[in-house]
């Protein structure tokens, strides 16, 4: 503040003295105007600054934003001098039959906004420019490591800056990778010049010989990514990339350290929805929210972006101990959400999640709370039926019965058309949700269908990582099949999306792109890990388990795919279940559960779903 008003102080006595330059000296009268107004430029200034919101920020952090700021700061000083002026008129001269108040010549204030407006933004671009970029020249260590950057927009100038200001990580840059024409050749800071295009990539590699190669376009789309990972490979360069912008915001520590090994997901090629959380999940905000599942691997995520969004309560409910501690540690201690609480519970026993209503009255509730694995499912349907499909049931019922506004029920696209166990109890639970739509109609449930999860328990992405840390082989069940992959915060996006949407008895689904050969997945991952598929690592064709399918679907025949405002988020209209019938068929399945029979149980499964027939609709057509 003090350097400002100096600054705009001497602004205002030089306007003076550089109009009147070379006549004589300032004119007497002019000279008592400007001893008279000098106490309101200090003072004036010194509140028309601060009110302009100048020193909300260091001038080390400024921005474009900033240089606007102090724009219109010195416009309104100049306007507060020139009215102060008009109406106090401070400096008078006196002739025999009147006087005249003295003002300003124009030049002098204009000179006055120039000269002001000139040393408050040098003293920021001094000061800004001292610790963005500091005065002593970059000596990187020995041992430093030579690093090529792909991409030389605002992601690549912010790690060769941390670079630069951080010796002691022993990186020394030498160039960048940009597909721009504009920018080839150019020196985009410290000597540190674009040296081709991503096409010229295996020609910088062979010339300039780096040790590492960082990708720095944290949007970069996975065929890009791809590409440079292929390149590298091939000549044994190690290839790492900038995280997004979600991940730097859960993440923390410098940038350089959170660049990360490139995943799988970010070569699939294909590209993830992104949403305004906290616009599409504004109705969560103020609100009491349970999430079943909470310690998985989707129920863990749910929990992360819904604390975000500020509810009134956060309520986790998961049967598993220890990943329940996990997800109310890291929400409690990491992120510090005070207004979590863990509540130890299974879905399945009505008379506990009846209490847990009754306490916490939840107005919102996201169902994630499944078993999921395939196999482990079809050797034990009595619990794949209890758990995914009558926990489903009674988690609804009892939001509907408790007054709850929203019921999002996450589903999986194996409850198309049905070939396993895992898959028809979650068709089952889509129509558990749906008939308890028709009983509850102050409720609003809504079913959200996605594919596979990469990242998650029961995905195929964690069991190849072990199976390339132990050598090999990775196992393949069969050459053709091909799968929908996801991340698991594009899931999350997506489920907390269709809960915003729904009216009521609707299931969404993910437009997920082209389907992902498993076999092409497996190799991307050996790649990946710095080895050759088929040499270093043996890829082993193990054969379908029953009813596994090649092909998994994202709607039944008797569905249509219908548009919804969501981007890339469809909706499946399909004829109104008949409640009664989903009532009956669950009284029978029921009752299987409970006698533990599982013959009888498969049978009656078999018949509702692996037929891949429709539910009976309000109007008895059991076809489309």
């Amino acid at each position: 503040m003090a350097i400002d008003v100096a600054l705009a102080t001497l602004a205002y006595y030089l306007a003076y003295q550089l109009r009147f330059d070379g006549t004589g000296g300032i004119p007497p009268h002019y000279l008592d105007l400007l001893e008279r107004t000098l106490p309101f430029v200090v003072l004036g200034n010194l509140v028309i600054f601060t009110l302009s919101g100048l020193y909300r920020h260091w001038m080390r952090y400024l921005s474009q934003r900033d240089y606007v700021k102090v724009t219109q700061a010195v416009l309104l000083a100049v306007l507060g001098l020139v009215l102060y002026v008009t109406l106090v008129k401070p400096a008078q001269i006196e002739f025999p039959t009147r006087r005249v108040a003295v003002t300003p010549p124009a030049s002098v204030v204009v000179l006055y906004g120039l000269l002001t407006l000139a040393f408050l933004s040098a003293v920021r671009a001094v000061m800004h420019a001292t610790y963005e970029r500091p005065l002593r020249a970059y000596k990187p260590p020995r041992n430093a490591r030579s690093v090529l950057i792909v991409g030389a927009g605002e992601g690549g100038r912010l790690l060769l800056r941390e670079m630069i200001r951080n010796p002691q990580l022993c990186y020394r840059p030498i160039g960048f990778i940009d597909d721009d024409p504009r920018k080839q050749g150019i020196d985009v800071e410290r000597g540190v010049r674009v040296l081709g295009t991503t096409g010229d990539l295996p020609r910088v590699i062979e010339d300039y010989e780096p040790d590492e190669v960082m990708v720095a376009i944290p949007s970069a789309p996975g065929t890009l990514r791809a590409q440079v990972v292929s390149a590298c490979r091939e000549r044994g360069v190690a290839v790492r990339t900038m995280p997004t912008v979600f991940e730097l915001l859960m993440g923390g520590g410098k940038l350089v350290r959170q660049v990360r090994e490139v995943q799988v997901e970010d070569v699939l090629g294909r590209e993830p929805v992104r949403m305004e959380l906290d616009r599409v999940g504004s109705y969560l905000a103020g609100r009491r929210v349970l999430v079943t599942g909470a310690g998985g691997s989707i129920g863990s995520e749910l929990c992360r972006q819904i604390a975000r969004l500020e509810p009134a309560q956060l309520i986790l409910l998961d049967h598993a101990e220890d990943n329940l501690f996990e997800i109310e540690r890291e929400l409690r201690e990491d992120r510090h959400v005070l207004n979590a609480t863990a509540v130890l519970a299974d879905c399945k026993e009505e008379e506990r999640i009846r209490d847990v209503f009754a306490q916490y009255r939840p107005e919102v509730v996201f169902h994630a709370a499944a078993y999921k694995h395939v196999g482990l499912m079809e050797s034990n349907p009595v619990e794949a039926v209890r758990n995914n499909a009558i926990a489903t049931r009674v988690m609804a019922r009892v939001a509907g019965d408790s007054g709850s506004t929203h019921f999002v029920n996450v589903s999986t696209d194996k409850a198309v058309a049905p070939a396993t166990v895992m898959g028809a109890s979650k068709a089952l639970s889509e129509w558990a949700v749906e008939a308890a739509g028709a009983h509850h109609p102050q409720t609003r449930y809504c079913a959200v269908r996605f594919g596979n999860v990469l990242g998650s328990s029961g995905s195929v992405v964690p069991i190849f990582r072990r199976q390339i840390a132990a050598g090999g082989p990775v196992t393949v069940t069969d050459p053709k099949m091909t799968r929908f992959f996801m991340t698991i915060p594009e899931a999350v996006q997506l489920i907390i999306r269709a809960g915003s949407m729904t009216e009521g008895g609707e299931v969404f689904v993910l437009e997920m792109g082209e389907p992902v050969r498993i076999i092409d997945l497996a190799e991307q991952m050996i790649r990946l890990s710095g080895l050759t598929p088929g040499e270093d690592i043996a890829i082993e064709i193990v054969g379908s388990r029953p009813g596994e399918k090649l092909d998994e679907l994202l709607f039944n025949p008797w569905e249509r795919a219908l548009a919804t405002p969501a981007q890339r988020i469809l909706k499946a209209q399909r004829p109104p279940i008949d409640p009664a019938w989903v009532d009956d068929t669950f009284e029978q399945i029921g009752m299987l559960v409970e006698d533990g029979d599982a013959r009888s149980l498969a049978a009656k499964v078999s018949e509702l779903a692996l037929d891949r027939a429709a539910p009976p609709t309000l109007a008895g057509d059991r076809t489309a």
